[in-house]
């Protein structure tokens, strides 16, 4: 049984895309560094370039995932689902390297099997029967692209909501990893809002899935690098 539309307007889609952004929603956001352990273990970042390795993955997913949620959420919302399987297949398509491709695709599905008991989601589950059928793989950021758009969240606010969720995983993993405190982490929250905000600019102003790219060579070497690494504490 699905839920009603939300009243527009109304504060529900506000809560809905708190409670699918909160870092305790089950999406295995936590078991992902995005990169950040690996140019550590390489010795690659000291503490005071955090911020700019950072505001480097803010904004190529400004082109890139970010981009990908919005292209979604439209699709979802104009009942356009080719267009939403051809975004997703796309992303898949640049994502180039192999641990950040398949840690896309599990925390999408991990996001599509919490959505029906989260929020009872037509899109989800209409999603869920695509991936599962193998027409689309379900990258996390056209699944809560299309989550968001169910849910009545304009796209402005879903994709900074969703850019900021990523800045605060990668503070996050910072911290587990023992390379700053709780307070530079939140600093470090401050010092990219900017960066946070110039993403999104680039995702809204994505109107086709061939406008999705990304450029991140170190970054791909580096996953490469980390993807055989004799320990790891994240998955990415």
């Amino acid at each position: 049984m699905t839920a009603p539309p939300p009243e527009p307007g109304g504060l529900e889609p506000l809560l809905a895309q708190l409670q699918l952004t909160d870092s305790g929603f089950p999406s295995g956001l936590y078991t992902l560094s995005h990169g950040l352990e690996g140019y550590y273990q390489l010795g690659a970042v000291p503490a005071e370039g955090l911020a700019g390795l950072v505001t480097d993955l803010v904004r190529a997913a400004g082109s890139g995932d970010a981009a990908a949620l919005v292209l979604a959420h439209r699709a979802v919302t104009a009942g356009d689902w080719d267009r939403l399987v051809e975004t997703d297949r796309r992303l898949h398509a640049i994502k180039l390297n192999r641990e950040q491709r398949t840690a896309s695709v599990r925390t999408g599905r991990q996001v599509l099997e919490t959505a029906g008991p989260a929020f009872a989601s037509a899109p989800a589950e209409r999603l869920a029967r695509l991936v599962a059928d193998r027409a689309t793989p379900g990258n996390h950021a056209v699944v809560v692209g299309a989550v968001h758009a169910g849910l009545g969240v304009p796209v402005r606010d879903a994709v900074a909501g969703d850019l900021y969720a990523f800045a605060a995983s990668c503070a996050a993993a910072a911290v587990r990893l023992g390379r700053v405190d709780f307070r530079r982490a939140q600093a470090l929250l401050r010092e990219v809002r900017p960066e946070l905000a110039r993403a999104a600019g680039t995702a809204l102003a994505a109107r086709d899935p061939r406008d999705l790219h990304a450029s991140t060579p170190a970054a791909d070497a580096v996953s490469a690098v980390h993807e055989r690494a004799e320990a790891r504490l994240f998955i990415t």
